[in-house]
C-alpha cells in the first residue's frame, strides 16, 4: 500500500502562533492554484461574453437567459461533485488510499449517470424560458446557445471529481495547467466558430456553445490522462477495476453532496432568479445585470478558490482527527478570504466605468448600459466580502461533513430574506435594477453570519 505521509502536511510543532502560521502557509498553498483555476474557468466564460457581446446587446441578453437555464441544471451535479473533495481529504488525512481512489470512481460514476437527465433542462431551454415570460426573440436566441452547451455536462462534471482528487491530495496545480492551456484554445474556437473562420461553418451562438462542450471534453480527457498516468496519482491506481461501484460510499457522497446541491442551487436560483426580474425590467437592464454580474462572478472565484482550499485543509485535519487543527484551517481561510477580496474590491468600485466599456464599447448608444452596469457594481460591493464569507465558511463546513445545516441557511438567507426585498425593492420601492442588486447584498449577509455562527458552534464541540 502506498504510504500517504510522503505527501501529507506533518502537524506542526511549537506554539499555537506556529501553527497558525503554518496554516497560513498551506492555506495559501492549496488556494493561489485553486484560485487560478477558477479564474481560468471564470476567463473562459468571460471571453465567450465579450466575443457573443460584438454580436449585439441582444445576443448578450440571450446568452445571459442561456446561462440561467443552464446553470440552474448544471448546479445540482456541481454539488455532488464537491462532496469528492471532502470525502478524499478526510481519506489522505487518515493515510486511507483505498477511500481517496473510491471517492473519485464514485464521483465519476455519479457524474455519468446524472448528466443525461440534467441535459433535458438546457434541451428545452426555450419552453421554459417563454413558460417564464421571456421575449420570444430571446428565448430563441437563448436557445442556439444552448444547444450547442448541453453536451458538454458530462465532461464539465467529470473534471470537477478529478481536480477535487487531485486537489484534495495536495496536489492542485496539474488542473490549474490544464485550464490556462484551455483558456486560448477555448478563445480561438470560439471566435472561429462564430464567424465560421479557416473553413469552419459560421455558427453564431451557436458555435459559442459547441465550442465550449469541446473544450470541456479536452480538459477532462487531459485530467484523465494525468490521473492515470502521472505521479502522485497513477499511485492511487484512480482507475483501477472501474467498473465496480463501492456503493456505501457512493451513498455518502450522495448524503454529503445532496445538500451542497440543494445549497447552491438556492443560491444560483437566487441570481437566476434576479436575471429573470431584470429580464421583465427591461432588456437594458437584463444586459446591464449580466456584466456586472459576470465581473462579480470574476471576484468570486478567488473566494471560492480559499473556500475549496479550506474543504480540503479542514477535511485533512478532520482525518487526522485534531480538533484545534480544524478550527485553525477555517478560521485562517476566512481571513485571507477577507483580505483578498477587500483590496479587490477598491479595484472593481475604482474601475467599474471601465469594466463596463469593456463589454459594450463607448459608443453613445451603450451609454445608458454602461452606466447601469457600474451603479450595479457599485451596489455589489456592499455584498463582496459577505459573499466571500459565504462560501469560504460553506467550504470548511463540507471539510467536516455538515451540509445539512447549510441548505437551510440558505433558504433562509436567499429566499426567505433576500428574494422578497429583491422583488418589492425593485417593483413596488420602483428602484428597478439596483433594487434587486440590494435584496441580494442583504441575502448574503444573512446567509455569511448563519454559516460564521454555525462553524463556531461546531468547532467548540468537536473540540470538547
Amino acid at each position: 500500500m502506498l504510504d500517504t505521509t510522503q505527501h501529507r502536511s506533518q502537524p506542526q510543532a511549537g506554539v499555537p502562533q506556529n501553527h497558525l502560521a503554518q496554516e497560513f502557509v498551506e492555506t495559501l498553498r492549496l488556494a493561489v492554484p485553486m484560485m487560478l483555476t477558477q479564474l481560468g474557468q471564470i476567463a473562459m466564460i468571460t471571453t465567450d461574453l465579450v466575443l457573443i457581446g460584438r454580436l449585439g446587446e441582444d445576443a448578450v441578453a440571450a446568452a445571459a437567459l442561456a446561462h440561467t437555464v443552464y446553470f440552474v441544471s448544471f448546479t445540482f451535479g456541481l454539488g455532488l461533485m464537491s462532496a469528492v473533495s471532502p470525502l478524499a481529504a478526510q481519506a489522505f488525512g487518515a493515510g486511507d488510499v483505498g477511500r481517496i481512489r473510491g471517492s473519485l470512481r464514485v464521483g465519476l460514476w455519479v457524474a455519468l449517470l446524472i448528466s443525461l437527465p440534467m441535459m433535458a433542462s438546457p434541451l428545452y431551454g426555450e419552453q421554459i424560458l417563454l413558460a417564464l415570460g421571456q421575449v420570444p426573440q430571446s428565448a430563441a436566441l437563448a436557445q442556439h446557445y444552448l444547444n450547442g452547451l448541453a453536451w458538454g455536462m458530462a465532461p464539465a462534471l467529470g473534471f470537477i471529481a478529478l481536480r477535487s482528487m487531485m486537489s484534495a491530495v495536495n496536489r492542485p496545480q496539474a488542473p490549474l495547467w490544464i485550464t490556462v492551456a484551455a483558456i486560448p484554445v477555448n478563445a480561438a474556437l470560439v471566435y472561429c466558430l462564430i464567424h465560421g473562420l479557416f473553413g469552419l461553418p459560421k455558427l453564431g451562438l451557436f458555435g459559442a456553445g459547441l465550442a465550449t462542450t469541446l473544450v470541456n471534453l479536452g480538459t477532462f480527457v487531459a485530467a484523465l490522462a494525468i490521473a492515470t498516468w502521472r505521479k502522485p496519482f497513477a499511485d492511487y491506481h484512480p482507475l483501477g477495476h472501474w467498473w465496480r461501484i463501492d456503493w456505501a460510499l457512493m451513498h455518502r457522497l450522495i448524503v454529503i453532496g445532496a445538500p451542497i446541491s440543494f445549497s447552491l442551487l438556492l443560491e444560483y436560483g437566487l441570481f437566476s432568479s434576479a436575471a429573470l426580474l431584470m429580464g421583465l425590467i427591461s432588456t437594458t437592464a437584463l444586459a446591464a445585470h449580466q456584466i456586472a454580474l459576470q465581473v462579480t462572478a470574476v471576484l468570486f472565484m478567488v473566494p471560492l478558490g480559499i473556500g475549496m482550499a479550506a474543504t480540503v485543509r479542514v477535511g485533512q485535519a478532520f482525518g487526522r482527527d485534531e480538533p484545534a487543527a480544524v478550527r485553525h484551517a477555517g478560521l485562517v481561510a476566512a481571513v485571507v478570504g477577507i483580505a483578498l477580496v477587500s483590496a479587490l474590491t477598491v479595484v472593481i468600485v475604482l474601475g467599474r466605468y471601465e469594466l463596463g466599456r469593456l463589454f459594450f464599447g463607448s459608443s453613445e448608444a451603450s451609454a445608458p448600459t454602461v452606466e447601469l452596469t457600474a451603479t450595479l457594481l457599485l451596489v455589489g460591493a456592499t455584498f463582496f466580502i459577505a459573499d466571500a464569507l459565504q462560501t469560504i465558511m460553506a467550504g470548511a463546513l463540507r471539510g467536516i461533513n455538515d451540509t445539512q445545516m447549510t441548505l437551510v441557511f440558505a433558504a433562509i438567507g436567499y429566499w426567505c430574506v433576500g428574494f422578497p426585498i429583491a422583488w418589492w425593492l425593485a417593483f413596488h420601492a420602483d428602484l428597478g435594477a439596483v433594487g434587486v442588486w440590494i435584496g441580494l447584498s442583504i441575502g448574503s449577509f444573512v446567509y455569511a453570519g448563519l454559516l460564521i455562527l454555525r462553524f463556531g458552534i461546531l468547532t467548540r464541540k468537536i473540540a470538547g
